[in-house]
């Protein structure tokens, strides 16, 4: 169950992106050319935060174009890729934004994900990430990683704000013309 205390004072959405924006599989081709599958769900999500005025960050240990060309395509200009020290970068993102660590949700899977998790005011593990992260989430999702589980976060922010009733009634207003 999510703390709507903590996750209504997010204004910076931190993610991992191997495992949590997709299922943690990477595919190479013949050529060496990389692929990876993100969710159209978890990408709305992201779209519908960003509306209202929560920013998004991404911090990968992995360097990918494939990650850099979806983030551009969803307006995510904090991209950390290749990162060696995930909590120098998110220091970076709080301190770009002048937000303090309380306003940072992280988002995890893997236990490199757990030397930022405490750093954050609300930390979130996705449903299949590693026992030992659970363990130290202040939330875990009922949906994996890839598949749905960063739509869900977004989600739950939006309504500890009292804001996704609004986000979703767009949807079922009729057009006016």
């Amino acid at each position: 169950m999510i703390n709507k205390e903590k996750a209504a004072k997010i204004e910076l959405l931190v993610l991992d992106v191997d495992g949590v924006l997709t299922d943690g599989k990477i595919i190479f081709n013949d050529e060496g050319q990389e692929s990876k599958a993100f969710n159209v769900a978890d990408g709305h999500g992201m779209k519908m935060l960003q509306h209202y005025g929560t920013k998004i960050a991404v911090i990968s240990g992995r360097t990918s174009n494939v990650v850099a060309i979806r983030m551009k395509e969803l307006g995510v200009n904090l991209v950390y890729q290749g990162s060696r020290d995930k909590l120098m970068d998110l220091n970076d993102a709080l301190e770009q934004l002048s937000l303090s660590k309380e306003q940072a949700c992280y988002v995890g899977d893997d236990v490199v994900d757990l030397q930022i998790m405490p750093h954050v005011g609300f930390a979130v593990a996705v449903a299949d990430a590693h026992p030992l992260v659970k363990k130290h989430a202040d939330l875990v999702t009922k949906s994996n990683g890839g598949a749905g589980a960063v739509r869900e976060v977004c989600e739950s922010i939006l309504e500890s704000k009292s804001l996704l009733e609004k986000a979703l009634s767009y949807y079922l207003e009729e057009k006016k013309k």
